[in-house]
């Protein structure tokens, strides 16, 4: 890992693995001729915006903020949903996005008119009550009881006029045989009113950068529903953008033992990783792997007063010490975007490796950024 006298902890994302995910969503896109757009919910670095653009055709934003930087930073296609608009935002948002999705009905009658006469694309984010992940209801839109999108039963066909398409997203790091599935569950519901639709938007969840992923599956989904309807395809992935381009560096505090043996970091899950917290899981470390299975098995921790502040269980073929560099990765996505400074935390520097290979700091935290948030 370059850059290795870099303060810890940083994040790093390394443009020429970003570029091989690039390069692959660029060929469906083409293969399929559909249009894929970054979801910023899960990756708002900015400084890679340039790089991404070439690739692909816009954002989406999950509220006012995002949209801005979509349309100031980005550019292209600027679409947004939301669970339900804030009135004294919307004017705003009418000057920054191209497409707004409404999640209800009850929505599309309050802003729909409003965003068709200032030009907009408008949809409805229905939900096709297939749900097709496990252990992961959180992340499950499908889930009985969901705030997120119509059912069927609420679907109002008198609101067509107002709509150019529909918006469904299911899915949560799955492949395409679950998008297979959705797409079967969206058409048995909502097939009565799909033609003359000017676009149809498969949400994100696709893991399509996987490894093993199945791409031509994909492809035979979305030429299929764009050809039995006529509509313009989105697909709205974060994590595939930038599926193992990036890595967290920190630091061995500390060791210690009570029962186990223990080192303190200076990466905290709670603060820099939460999603390890929330999902949760055990992301990947490199040089590392599970407890037992190397000679020197330590509980990774974090530096901060939440005693459930604990990374997770790893072994090593040496043991740690006080400076010991660990690296994990996958750590672009869902990353950045979640950090917060509980216990007044510093946030990590966000560092970017050039296609050249040089390393550029972009962003550095310090005081100012946790004092600054508070009064």
């Amino acid at each position: 890992m370059e850059g290795l006298e870099l303060r810890t902890p940083y994040f790093l994302v390394d443009e020429r693995l970003l570029q091989k995910n690039l390069e692959l969503l660029r060929q469906v896109a083409d293969e399929a001729g559909c249009k894929i757009l970054l979801a910023q919910k899960a990756f708002s670095m900015f400084a890679c915006y340039p790089q991404i653009r070439r690739y692909l055709d816009g954002t989406t934003a999950s509220g006012l903020h995002e949209a801005r930087l979509g349309r100031e930073e980005f550019g292209g296609e600027t679409h947004v949903f939301s669970p339900a608009y804030r009135e004294d935002e919307f004017e705003e948002l009418l000057s920054l996005a191209d497409h707004f999705v409404f999640n209800s009905p009850g929505q599309v009658r309050k802003f729909g008119l409003r965003a068709k006469e200032a030009g907009k694309s408008t949809g409805l984010r229905v939900n096709p009550e297939c749900s097709t992940q496990e252990g992961h209801q959180i992340y499950d839109p499908c889930a009985p009881g969901s705030r997120l999108g119509t059912t069927l039963a609420q679907f109002d066909p008198e609101l067509l006029p107002l709509l150019d398409g529909l918006h469904f997203h299911t899915l949560c790091e799955q492949d395409s045989d679950a998008l297979e599935v959705t797409a079967a569950a969206f058409e048995e519901k909502f097939s009565p009113w799909l033609k003359g639709l000017k676009w149809l938007n498969l949400g994100g969840g696709h893991h399509i950068t996987r490894p093993g992923y199945d791409v031509e599956r994909l492809v035979r989904v979305i030429r299929r529903l764009r050809e039995s309807y006529g509509a313009e395809i989105y697909l709205e992935p974060g994590e595939a953008v930038v599926l193992n381009a990036g890595f967290l560096v920190t630091s061995v505090l500390e060791t210690l033992h009570n029962g186990v043996e223990i080192a303190i970091l200076d990466a905290s899950a709670a603060c820099h990783m939460p999603d390890v917290l929330e999902m949760p899981y055990r992301p990947p470390l490199a040089g590392a792997v599970g407890p037992g299975e190397k000679p020197f098995t330590y509980r990774l921790a974090g530096p901060t007063c939440l005693a459930g502040d604990v990374i997770g269980d790893y072994s090593f073929d040496r043991p740690l010490a006080e400076g010991s560099r660990l690296v994990f990765e996958d750590m672009a996505l869902y990353t950045m975007v979640k950090t917060n400074t509980f216990n007044g935390m510093r946030l990590p520097d966000i560092v970017l490796r050039k296609m050249d290979g040089q390393v550029e700091v972009v962003k550095s935290f310090g005081y100012e950024t946790f004092k600054e948030r508070l009064s």
